[in-house]
């Protein structure tokens, strides 16, 4: 136990340096890139960041599960089929993203060499993921809190000097923020990939038991497949979800310009401020997906138990002093960092969601660790759901209409926690008030 608390403070003060980088990256790129660069800055990240989750196809996290559910002698063999499938899997996803890219007309207002910038973090990100899935499956979180930090560092760097030496044109100056993302990873590539030929290197010299290929594969991609699919999920939703709440804000009876503002304020202002302490929970998230893997395959329920009650003690000892401060401080808050004073009453109307959101993170580690991913993506999916349902309809009534649609985003933070609550509970024999039952499912 001693052990895992002293790596997620490691994750936990790495997490909060690099939240604060990044900061300051974004109060350079507004400086440098102004407001339309920014904008389209922005608008091309969340295709980066597509092609990053299928370049890593959430190996880290089914590779540090294998790593910490399965005997060390096991290690060697499964890293070599996974290093096989890596460069089977880049061999093709290359090609494949080099006849697709040139069709995407998100990139068609951009520089014509940020395809290929695209292109080259596919095996950049591919075989990051062995490394920093081997790292977390061996609780080695030292180095991933290390790279974690780096990543924002070397990208702030980078961007200091470049715009600092050299003048760009918008439509440069946006490409050579992407190029300083991509030269971030490139490092953090290079810091992985020399930490793990040294720990590969040592493995080669102990006694291994061999793994068959479909065995290993069957491994991974039962983790894989479903926690890639929530994420692409989540993807998706972000996408649909602010064309539904305009939607409804428009039945409602709100103008266009209006309702794109009020979005806007919960999107970019209340949604910035509520989740800021989220990085304590995505610290555990990393933490908490091998330390629950290795416990459970080991049945060590007891273990499972305090860990849990110990998991929500923490989040509630942060989650609720932020919440009750992000709720009496609203209008300073948004006044002082975003001038928008309009924006206080939904920091204070969503604080449900910003706080069920600090205990729904690490929620998802324990299924994840217990083998529950599908669980995970159903979840998500009637949350969603119901989520947008209750947006729609209490956001279109003219006497609720923004109020309407938070009120929908609560509930769906609401049915999340309780579905993940109750079957993390059901799955370790625990009941409701975390004491254990005389039966294990």
């Amino acid at each position: 136990m001693n052990k895992f608390f002293k790596g997620l403070l490691l994750l936990i003060l790495a997490a909060f340096a690099g939240e604060c980088i990044e900061f300051l990256i974004n109060m350079v790129l507004a400086r440098q890139l102004g407001e339309h660069g920014l904008g389209l800055y922005m608008s091309i990240l969340p295709t980066i960041f597509l092609i990053v989750l299928l370049a890593s196809f959430e190996m880290p996290v089914s590779i540090s599960k294998f790593i910490a559910e399965k005997d060390r002698k096991y290690h060697y063999s499964m890293l070599n089929h996974v290093i096989r499938m890596t460069v089977i899997f880049s061999l093709i996803l290359i090609p494949l993203a080099s006849a697709i890219l040139p069709f995407i007309t998100v990139f068609d207002d951009y520089h014509p060499l940020l395809r290929w910038m695209a292109i080259i973090l596919i095996p950049i990100i591919s075989f990051s993921s062995i490394a920093r899935g081997y790292f977390m499956g061996n609780e080695q979180m030292g180095k991933i809190a290390s790279a974690n930090f780096l990543r924002k560092f070397i990208q702030l760097t980078l961007l200091v000097l470049l715009f600092h030496l050299f003048r760009f044109e918008t439509e440069t100056a946006v490409f050579i923020a992407i190029c300083t993302f991509v030269g971030s990873e490139i490092a953090i590539f290079a810091y992985f990939i020399h930490l793990f030929v040294i720990q590969y290197q040592r493995m080669k010299k102990l006694p291994f038991e061999p793994m068959s290929g479909m065995s290993v594969w069957k491994n991974l991609m039962g983790v894989s497949i479903p926690t890639t699919g929530l994420r692409i999920f989540h993807a998706l939703t972000h996408a649909i979800q602010p064309f539904l709440i305009k939607a409804a804000l428009l039945k409602s009876g709100i103008s266009t310009d209006i309702a794109t503002e009020h979005f806007g304020m919960v999107a970019g202002v209340a949604m910035t401020i509520g989740m800021f302490p989220a990085f304590i929970a995505h610290s555990f998230m990393v933490m908490l997906i091998p330390t629950v893997s290795r416990a459970y395959a080991e049945e060590k329920l007891n273990y499972l138990r305090r860990l849990l009650q110990q998991v929500f003690f923490i989040t509630f000892l942060y989650g609720v002093p932020s919440v009750t401060i992000f709720y009496f401080f609203a209008e300073p808050l948004t006044s002082t960092f975003f001038h928008s004073t309009a924006a206080s009453i939904y920091v204070q109307l969503l604080w449900p969601f910003f706080l069920l959101h600090f205990f729904i993170f690490p929620m998802q580690a324990f299924l994840i660790g217990l083998g529950l991913m599908k669980d995970a993506f159903y979840h998500a999916v009637w949350s969603t759901l119901i989520s947008f349902v209750g947006m729609y309809v209490f956001g279109s009534m003219e006497s609720l209409q923004m109020h309407g649609v938070i009120l929908g985003i609560n509930m769906g933070a609401i049915l999340l926690m309780f579905m993940h609550y109750m079957t993390i509970c059901k799955k370790i024999g625990v009941t409701w008030f975390l004491t254990k039952q005389t039966s294990f499912s």
